[in-house]
């Protein structure tokens, strides 16, 4: 069982115990709050108290975390993950194409496969790395898990607070500019649930830059540097700028869904291929590179000839 101790700060003078716990103390919603200090697991002056107990300010917690649960999945079988980076923090994996992020169903995630292979992890009072960025099905590499409550909480203020790069291949049907800048509103469709555009007014918006690679045989590869991370930002925003991912079931036309490239790829032709964000530990860059899968190799292959 871990032993942490927190600080309270006079400026909080008057609140409720459960509910400092739930704001201050990462991985702890107020439900879970409740009930560990119910159990005893919070003490002031060594002494047992109650959920709603007062606060004055400057007291310090001692808070007692149980050991992680373990996940109630039973084991899947899947491919072993890719390791770019690992310390006590941070887990970095190559994600192959094919598997989603979290459980779903019956089948494998990154989440179940990494959690049997790459322990520990304590996130949220179980055994698995905590998510904090995702990564479709179809769409392979970079991808970073936490291994703590401390470290997802840092993880996604370094999101929140774009201290995050992030750079994508994609294959694109058309011949788009040199390089360029998508910006605008961007909100779920009207007519289509499982879509998103940018055609809707909307106060969130999605922003991307992108630089020609390689021009090919009626297609590019283009590098995709992400401002915003909205859901399917890439595909949609390329979609409706008229150089619509090859291999796209959701947002692509006709053309780019058969083109032969994308036959051969048999998926998106997506691939989030570097990472770069601040050490969790030290606060230093971690930088990691996943090399093109197989598939898109092929793709590009194709292309070529």
């Amino acid at each position: 069982m871990a032993q942490q101790k927190v600080p309270v700060p006079h400026e909080v003078a008057g609140e409720r115990l459960d509910k400092f716990v739930s704001k201050h103390v990462p991985g702890f919603s107020l439900e879970r709050a409740r009930a560990l200090i119910e159990a005893g697991g919070v003490r002031i002056r060594g002494k047992k108290c109650q959920p709603t107990r007062k606060l004055w300010g400057g007291e310090e917690l001692e808070i007692e975390r149980p050991e992680p649960r373990a996940s109630p999945r039973p084991v899947v079988e899947g491919p072993v993950l890719t390791v770019l980076h690992d310390d006590a923090a941070l887990v970095i994996v190559d994600k192959p194409p094919g598997l989603v992020v979290e459980p779903e169903g019956r089948a494998a995630s990154v989440v179940d496969l990494l959690a049997a292979q790459c322990p520990p992890f304590d996130v949220e009072g179980q055994a698995l790395p905590g998510v904090v960025h995702r990564l479709d099905r179809e769409t392979s590499g970079c991808l970073a898990f936490a291994r703590t409550d401390t470290a997802a909480a840092a993880l996604l203020r370094a999101f929140q607070e774009k201290q995050v790069d992030k750079r994508y291949w994609t294959l694109v049907l058309g011949n788009p500019p040199e390089q360029g800048r998508l910006e605008g509103p961007y909100a779920r469709h009207p007519n289509d649930s499982r879509r998103f555009t940018t055609k809707v007014p909307s106060a969130r918006r999605a922003a991307l830059s992108f630089q020609v690679r390689e021009r090919l045989d009626g297609a590019a590869l283009l590098e995709v540097d992400l401002d915003t991370g909205r859901t399917h930002q890439i595909r949609v925003q390329l979609s409706e700028a008229g150089f619509p991912v090859l291999g796209d079931s959701l947002y692509g036309t006709e053309a780019a869904r058969e083109h032969p490239a994308a036959k051969a790829l048999g998926r998106q032709a997506l691939h989030a291929f570097r990472l770069e964000l601040p050490s969790l530990l030290t606060g230093q860059p971690v930088r990691v590179q996943a090399e093109l899968p197989e598939d898109f190799q092929r793709a590009l292959v194709l292309l070529r000839r």
